[in-house]
């Protein structure tokens, strides 16, 4: 099963990309075999050893092995040992949210058992079904027959439409999340952090997006389920159709404003593709795809909307929430705490998110 990747190095194409992150290697965060085994045989159904552990090669966040046995295979997320910030890795809320959502119609893993205990593998971790399938890492699915991408297109506007609509208080997530004044908390969440951190530096485009952003915010307060990462190739679609057999990486979801989920996925249309999957702007035409707005118009008739008002500032509110987040980075790499090989790549992207975010916001003028 593909899982969990950071966004991946700015100036890498789309097969540099995927060969970076795929297959698995040797274990680089060590854990206890012996003892994750004893677990298993003890909470997984079915569960025989002997067991072989491997480690993805992608997933900066949250390690991810592959587990497997001779009669089975097995991916196991687990928080990363030692000290982290507060909610952050918080892998037992990944569990939770799939497992609220097995048989909807959001495709998710099967998990297979959870623990809360570091002393079995020094970190609390869960265990679920491995999906065998296609990841695409390049937005325009170029792997794909043309007359075959705008099926894919599709499947992953359902997807997401599914999402929207699920009753996360009748699944269990009513507490998921503060519901309500979404835009509100994030923009002055991420306005906070960008200021605050001065060694990184300031920013024309970026400045002139925290003075709008608060006072252009919807008259909407709608609250759902939300991915928080929603992309291509945090998805894994079947080996041979335009189906999504399982929707990856839930570490960033919450109880959100949908049109801003929708609009962190549909962003792919004007993200460069070597900052994460996108078209870059380019023309979706000739590569098969449909546009932008007819991407919306069909998301607006799976969740029963007439359209979506103020949509440039959907787009420039995510623009801004990824550029703060690629300005935190700026700011590790210049004190030398950045830990990720890729981390001085992506604060280089941060002015070039930050213009695009302001361009969105020009375009609602």
């Amino acid at each position: 099963m593909r899982t969990e990747q950071s966004a991946p190095p700015a100036q890498l194409d789309a097969a540099q990309i995927a060969q970076a992150n795929a297959g698995v290697g040797a274990v680089r965060t060590a854990l206890d075999e012996a003892a994750l085994a004893a677990w298993l045989s003890a909470h997984v159904a079915g569960f025989a050893g002997p067991l072989r552990v491997a480690q993805f090669n992608g997933g900066q966040s949250n390690p991810t092995y592959r587990l497997e046995t001779p009669a089975a295979r097995y991916v196991l997320r687990r928080k990363p040992p030692g000290t982290v910030l507060k909610g952050a890795h918080d892998v037992l809320r990944e569990a939770r949210v799939q497992q609220a959502l097995a048989g909807s119609d959001v495709p998710v893993a099967r998990i297979l058992g959870v623990c809360d205990d570091d002393a079995v593998i020094g970190s609390a971790f869960y265990v679920m079904d491995m999906v065998d399938g296609r990841v695409f890492w390049d937005a325009s699915f170029a792997e794909v027959a043309k007359d075959e991408r705008a099926a894919y297109f599709d499947e992953m506007n359902r997807v997401i439409a599914a999402l929207h609509g699920v009753d996360h208080v009748a699944v269990g997530l009513g507490d998921y999340g503060k519901p309500g004044n979404y835009f509100a908390r994030q923009i002055g969440r991420w306005t906070r952090q960008y200021l605050e951190d001065e060694l990184a530096g300031r920013d024309p485009d970026m400045d002139a997006l925290v003075a709008w952003l608060p006072t252009a915010i919807p008259d909407d307060d709608t609250t759902t389920l939300i991915h928080g990462d929603f992309r291509c190739d945090n998805m894994i679609f079947h080996p041979t159709q335009p189906r999504v057999l399982a929707v990856l990486d839930w570490e960033l979801s919450t109880l959100g404003h949908p049109l801003a989920d929708f609009a962190y996925h549909a962003m792919m249309y004007r993200m460069p593709g070597d900052i994460v999957a996108g078209l870059g702007g380019a023309d979706p035409q000739p590569l098969g795809l449909p546009s932008e707005a007819d991407y919306i118009a069909r998301y607006c008739a799976r969740t029963g909307r007439a359209g979506i008002a103020n949509w440039d500032f959907y787009v420039a509110f995510q623009f801004f929430r990824l550029a703060a987040i690629f300005h935190g980075i700026k700011g590790r790499v210049l004190r030398g705490t950045a830990a990720n090989a890729q981390a001085a790549q992506r604060a280089e992207a941060f002015p070039r998110l930050a213009r695009l975010g302001r361009e969105a916001m020009e375009a609602c003028a």
